[in-house]
């Protein structure tokens, strides 16, 4: 899954939620039951869940590009600074 599928993913996941459970409160409401709402909301769960955690294809639409291993080695990784400790104090005062 790429980063913008991540992106639509968890938004889909915040909106099935929302109407589910919406809809799970109307109905528990209405029909006045608590059963019901928490057995549709139950079910809205999973449904989320089989939507948005899947791996599926609409969700690859924009993947990364990755080096090839013999273009990783033309390009070293960037070192770290070292800081001496004369710096260091220096730049205390």
């Amino acid at each position: 899954m790429d980063w913008q599928g991540q992106k639509q993913a968890e938004l889909w996941m915040q909106i099935l939620l929302l109407v589910f459970a919406a809809v799970a409160l109307a109905t528990g409401y209405i029909i006045g039951s608590f059963r019901m709402m928490m057995l549709i909301y139950a079910g809205g769960v999973v449904f989320t869940t089989l939507v948005t955690v899947p791996n599926w294809p609409f969700f690859n639409r924009h993947p990364l590009k990755w080096l090839d291993p013999s273009e990783a080695e033309k390009h070293p990784k960037p070192q770290k600074a070292v800081v001496s400790k004369d710096k260091k104090k220096s730049s205390k005062k």
